[in-house]
C-alpha cells in the first residue's frame, strides 16, 4: 500500500472556486436564503437592506480561508481513504469521502450548535446541507487529479 500523499493544488483550487460558486447559489435569494433567514426568525428583506453598503471583505476573507483549508483537507482525505482500502482514488472514494466528511464531520457536531443556541433542526439541515453538498463536490473534484 502506498501511503504517499501528493498535494495537488490545481484540484484543491478549482474545489475551491466550485464549492465557493455552489454555496453562493444555495445561499441566495433564490436559493436557501429566504427559508434559512425565516428558520432564523430573520427578515430577509430588513438583512439585505442592512446589508447594502456593509463592508463584506472580513466575512467573504473568513469564508474564503475556510472553504481553502477544507478543499486542501478533502485532498488528504480522499487520498486517505483510497489507500486505507487498499485502491486508486476514483470518483466515487472521492464522492463517498465527501459524503462521510460531510455527514460525520460537519453536520453531526453542528446539530448540537444549532440545538442548545435555540436555532433548531430547520436551521442545522439548511446550513449542513450545503455543507454536505460542498465536500460530497470537493470530493469528486478532487479524485480527477489523483
Amino acid at each position: 500500500m502506498d501511503s504517499t500523499v501528493t498535494v495537488a493544488w490545481l484540484g484543491i483550487i478549482v474545489s475551491f472556486i466550485a464549492v465557493f460558486a455552489l454555496n453562493m447559489t444555495y445561499f441566495s435569494p433564490k436559493g436557501f436564503y429566504p427559508a434559512w433567514t425565516k428558520a432564523l426568525g430573520q427578515d430577509m428583506q430588513a438583512n439585505m437592506e442592512k446589508g447594502q453598503g456593509t463592508n463584506m471583505a472580513p466575512a467573504f476573507t473568513l469564508v474564503t480561508i475556510g472553504l481553502f483549508v477544507q478543499a486542501f483537507t478533502m485532498d488528504w482525505l480522499v487520498q486517505a481513504a483510497a489507500a486505507l482500502y487498499g485502491h486508486e482514488v476514483t470518483i466515487l472514494t472521492g464522492l463517498l469521502t465527501g459524503l462521510g466528511a460531510g455527514i460525520g464531520l460537519a453536520a453531526a457536531p453542528a446539530l448540537g450548535h444549532r440545538v442548545f443556541s435555540g436555532q433548531g433542526i430547520k436551521v442545522w439541515v439548511i446550513e449542513v446541507g450545503a455543507d454536505i453538498l460542498g465536500l460530497a463536490l470537493m470530493g469528486v473534484i478532487l479524485s480527477f487529479w489523483h
